[in-house]
């Protein structure tokens, strides 16, 4: 397990700096019931990180990624990150690379589905958890799940939560988020932070590229993602507890955002 000093083989110095004293490569991490530390770090060492159960959302940048179950994110290295979840268990690998090729792929942030020959792949290194010592099949291993890596790669950018830098526009996430499975009121909006309903639709595109209610839409469909991966609810339930009157709604807006229709999680033979 993790403990104060060392996570994931690297030794915290300052709070979320981390120095780097493995000789390899490449190793592997994997943990059941992820314990998360609420505050940004760094290492110089490229990340994946695959969701076996449960989620996470990392918090880059301007934006913050949600990565669902069986899904993975690669972060590249001395970028700057955190990572929170809600969900009862999560089930985490995270594979970390010294050295990454030279292309364009390795330099930003990506989050995609893991296909099922990764999954097996992933499912296969990991009985290298926690292994920092040389070995051949490891490190040929560990360098072809990442050489391949591109080539799986099929994003979804509504995985991505935009986060306005206008300061004004916070209170007006934080409540939709928090609100989400409620109509939202433009006018009323408006009002909180003492602008007009046009500036507001106006200044919030802008910043985030998408509209209010695109905004609203994009929160409870990422619930409802969090609450699939829990394995608890039937379809209809979850459609309910995000806000739709109906699973046909929530189908509809479901699609409309992440380009697939939603499915239920069952726990495949060989997974971990």
């Amino acid at each position: 397990m993790q403990n104060d000093n060392i996570k994931c083989g690297l030794s915290e110095g300052k709070k979320g700096e981390y120095t780097d004293f493995i000789d390899l490569n490449a190793y592997v991490w994997y943990e059941k019931n992820w314990k998360h530390d609420d505050y940004e770090h760094v290492h110089q060492r490229s990340q994946l990180s695959f969701i076996a159960q449960g989620y996470q959302y990392f918090y880059i940048h301007n934006k913050i990624y949600l990565v669902p179950q069986n899904h993975v994110i690669w972060i590249p290295s001395g970028l700057r990150h955190k990572c929170r979840s809600e969900a009862e268990n999560t089930d985490l690998m995270v594979v970390l690379y010294k050295e990454v090729p030279k292309i364009d792929f390795f330099e930003t942030v990506h989050v995609f589905a893991v296909p099922p020959v990764l999954r097996e792949m992933l499912w296969y290194a990991s009985k290298w958890s926690q292994n920092l010592e040389e070995d051949n099949e490891q490190n040929s291993f560990l360098q072809a799940i990442l050489n391949s890596l591109s080539h799986f790669c099929s994003e979804n950018p509504n995985l991505q939560i935009p986060v306005p830098a206008n300061e004004r526009l916070i209170p007006i996430c934080e409540y939709i988020n928090k609100n989400f499975k409620y109509g939202i009121d433009i006018d009323v909006l408006a009002n909180q932070i003492a602008i007009s309903s046009r500036s507001l639709q106006r200044i919030f595109k802008a910043e985030t590229g998408i509209t209010v209610q695109k905004y609203h839409q994009l929160i409870r469909i990422l619930k409802s993602i969090e609450m699939i991966g829990q394995g608890k609810y039937t379809l209809t339930e979850i459609a309910f507890m995000v806000g739709y009157k109906s699973l046909s709604a929530f189908t509809s807006s479901y699609q409309a955002i992440m380009k697939s229709s939603p499915k239920t999680i069952k726990k495949e033979i060989g997974s971990f």
